[in-house]
């Protein structure tokens, strides 16, 4: 991370803060944000002009764009949504509280991914301790949180494993824990910390922000995440959400 923000931003950070560091990312995303979202509007437009100038064509050659046409707009697409999401990451974290029951966002969550699991012929396992109480929480932050997390799972999987997502309670500390563990290779030595700094990731197609926003997620509700590797091999990330609005006020 701070090579890039050094590149982008052409500071020297060795000498900067954590807290500081994030504000510049911020700052960069921000910026980033703004900076592609007006040529991607303007291409939004002239590709909309193309196609209504190819009306005029033959049917052959219609034909023969629409599919491509169609590859365009959904790039277009998901370009906007990344920038829609840089431009939340850079502002500031609200939430909207609302008692949340975990058990019924975990079986949304891998009722939504469990297709996509089953084409690469992973098994999502989903297990829930009984009598958890709702927590306070943001139901949609939350929702975003874990899917990220199972995602990752997935893509850490590959093919043919499988994913255990498990709800619990803590009566002691206050905590209901989410943990999310995979029969993928695991996490590299040493790098347990660093997955969750922004644009690191281990994979050739990965942004490196799925776990970053994870994290922000969590920390917005005054919980914690950690990762691991599990004793009998894959990785463990695990998830501490306070039971109580009090526990949350405190951080």
């Amino acid at each position: 991370m701070d090579n890039i923000l050094a590149n982008a931003l052409g500071q020297d950070l060795s000498k900067l803060a954590a807290q500081e560091k994030r504000l510049l990312l911020s700052r960069l995303l921000a910026r980033f944000a703004h900076e592609v979202r007006n040529p991607l509007s303007s291409l939004d437009i002239h590709v909309q002009l193309l196609e209504e100038d190819l009306q005029k064509a033959t049917p052959a050659v219609r034909d023969k764009t629409a599919s491509r046409f169609e590859i365009i707009h959904g790039e277009l697409h998901r370009l906007e949504n990344i920038v829609k999401q840089f431009l939340s990451l850079a502002g500031p974290s609200s939430l909207e509280l609302n008692p949340v029951e975990i058990a019924k966002v975990i079986h949304h969550v891998c009722e939504l991914l469990r297709p996509e699991a089953a084409e690469r012929g992973i098994e999502i396992v989903t297990r829930a301790a009984e009598g958890l109480p709702p927590i306070p929480a943001d139901a949609a932050q939350l929702t975003q949180s874990l899917v990220n997390l199972v995602i990752n799972a997935i893509q850490a999987v590959e093919h043919d494993g499988r994913v255990e997502v498990n709800a619990t309670l803590d009566t002691t500390g206050g905590w209901l824990s989410i943990a999310v563990r995979d029969s993928g290779p695991g996490i590299p030595a040493g790098r347990e910390s660093a997955i969750f700094e922004p644009f690191y990731t281990t994979k050739s197609d990965g942004s490196g922000l799925g776990l970053w926003i994870v994290q922000q997620i969590v920390t917005a509700h005054g919980g914690e995440v950690a990762a691991a590797n599990a004793p009998g091999g894959g990785a463990v990330f695990t998830v501490h959400l306070p039971q109580t609005r009090k526990e949350l006020s405190h951080g």
